[in-house]
């Protein structure tokens, strides 16, 4: 098990740049492919971006290509996900996870991440 603690959301015009962290805990984070992923009112969990275990590989949603980029500092422990050409629709509660096992066909669906986060909220305007 890993305890993930997400932070750096709030509000921000459209068009700006937020960053969001995310700290965990433990001795093997290394071992975990982390994800990011979002959820607006009434909306479904969706993935927003994942890195693998050693930042090789970065996978993105297309709603998000272009525009946000995914990194971890395995020393650190943390995964940060950092957002820039905002847009109202972008809004939501971003959540940080980690996986064990996620392979490059599940890396962006919530199947294969059984650690979460609590949540951090962002919020665009118009």
């Amino acid at each position: 098990q890993v305890q993930l603690v997400e932070s750096g959301g709030g509000l921000v015009q459209a068009g700006g740049s937020l960053r969001l962290s995310c700290a965990a805990s433990g001795r093997t984070f290394s071992s975990y492919v982390m994800g990011w992923f979002r959820q607006a009112p009434g909306k479904e969990r969706e993935a927003v971006a994942a890195i693998s275990r050693g930042s090789g590989n970065t996978y993105y949603a297309d709603s998000v290509k272009g525009r946000f980029i995914i990194s971890r500092d395995n020393a650190k422990n943390t995964v940060i996900l950092q957002m820039n050409s905002l847009k109202p629709e972008d809004t939501a509660v971003y959540y940080c996870a980690a996986s064990l096992w996620a392979g490059s066909k599940v890396v962006l669906t919530t199947t294969p991440y059984d650690n979460w986060g609590q949540g951090t909220q962002v919020t665009v305007s118009s």
